[in-house]
C-alpha cells in the first residue's frame, strides 16, 4: 500500500494536471456515481489535498472527489486520452483539454459536497496528516504522552491512521529506528528524549521521503551508497527490506519479524529495550 508520501506525490502531480483548468470530460466506473458525471462536467479544479493516504480533489462547484488507493490503487497522468497499457481496471477518469488524470485498480470513491468532507467516516478520525497540516514536534510529542495513546505498542500505534495519518510500514520501522526505540515497547515506556526524537523523526521522515522519492536513510550516506554501484533498494532505508544485514551505525545484525501481520525491522543495539 503506498504511503502518506506516495500520495502526496500522486496529489502533485494531479493537481499539476488539473488546477485551475475546466473538466471536459469525466467518468467513473461505478453506476452509483455516474450522476455525478455531469455535475462535474464544464467545472474546473481548485485544489487537490491529500489526508493521509486519502486524495481530495476539489471543484469550483463546492464538490469534492474522496479516493483512497488502498492496496493496488495507482494514480496516472497522461496527456489528454492517451491511455496507458496496463491490466488494472480503470475507476474514474478526469479530462482536460490537455491532460488526463486515471485512476486505476481502487474501489473506494466517493463525490461529496466539500461541507461534508469533514465529517467523511475516515477523514473524520485520522490523525494529522504531517505533510498537509502544520504541526510541532513538541504537539507530536505531546500526542505521543496522551492517555488514548501512550499505553499501545508503537508498532501497532504507527500503522492506526488516527494516531498519525500516511504513516505505514517502512515509515514504522525507520521512525522507531532513528529514535532509538525497540518495536515491543509502548510511548510510556519510553523517555523524554527518545519521545523528542521520535516527534522529531516522524515529521523529518515523513518530508523526506516526500521530497526524494521514498528514501529515508540519510542522504549523503544514500548518494554515497549510489555511487558505489547499489541499487535504489540497497540504499533507500535505514532498516527497511534489510533484515540480515549489517546495521548502517552499529553493524549489528538487522533483526526482521512480524508485527500487526506485516514485516518490521529494528537493529538490536541500537534499538535495545534497556536504553
Amino acid at each position: 500500500m503506498p504511503e502518506g508520501p506516495e500520495i502526496r506525490k500522486a496529489a502533485d502531480q494531479v493537481e499539476k494536471a488539473l488546477k485551475d483548468r475546466t473538466v471536459l470530460d469525466l467518468h467513473f466506473a461505478f453506476p452509483h456515481l455516474q450522476d455525478y458525471e455531469d455535475v462535474l462536467k464544464g467545472q474546473k479544479v481548485t485544489k487537490v489535498d491529500t489526508k493521509g493516504k486519502a486524495m481530495l480533489i476539489q471543484f469550483t462547484n463546492d464538490y469534492t472527489i474522496y479516493s483512497h488507493n488502498q492496496l493496488y490503487g495507482k494514480w496516472y497522468v497522461r496527456n489528454a486520452y492517451n491511455y496507458p497499457k496496463t491490466n488494472r481496471q480503470l475507476r474514474l477518469a478526469i479530462h482536460n483539454e490537455n491532460k488526463s488524470a486515471l485512476l486505476y485498480s481502487a474501489s473506494d470513491i466517493e463525490v461529496l459536497r466539500n461541507y461534508e468532507v469533514d465529517h467523511h467516516p475516515f477523514i473524520a478520525k485520522i490523525g494529522p496528516d504531517l505533510l498537509s497540516e502544520p504541526i510541532t514536534a513538541d504537539a507530536l510529542a505531546a500526542r505521543f504522552k496522551s492517555d488514548r495513546f501512550r499505553r499501545r505498542r508503537w508498532t501497532a500505534l504507527l500503522l492506526d491512521q488516527a494516531f498519525i495519518a500516511g504513516i505505514g510500514n517502512y515509515l514504522r520501522s525507520e521512525i522507531l529506528f532513528v529514535a532509538g526505540i525497540h518495536p515491543e515497547i509502548r510511548p510510556m515506556d519510553c523517555t523524554p528524549v527518545q519521545l523528542e526524537k521520535a516527534a522529531k523523526a516522524s515529521i523529518e521522515l515523513m518530508w523526506r521521503s516526500y521530497e526524494h522519492k521514498g528514501i529515508t536513510n540519510d542522504l549523503e550516506l544514500a548518494e554515497r551508497l549510489k555511487a558505489q554501484g547499489e541499487k535504489r533498494w540497497q540504499y533507500r532505508h535505514w532498516v527497511f527490506n534489510r533484515g540480515g544485514e549489517p546495521c548502517r551505525i552499529c553493524g549489528t545484525e538487522i533483526v526482521k519479524f512480524r508485527a500487526a501481520s506485516r514485516r518490521c525491522y529494528f537493529c538490536p543495539s541500537c534499538q535495545s529495550k534497556e536504553e
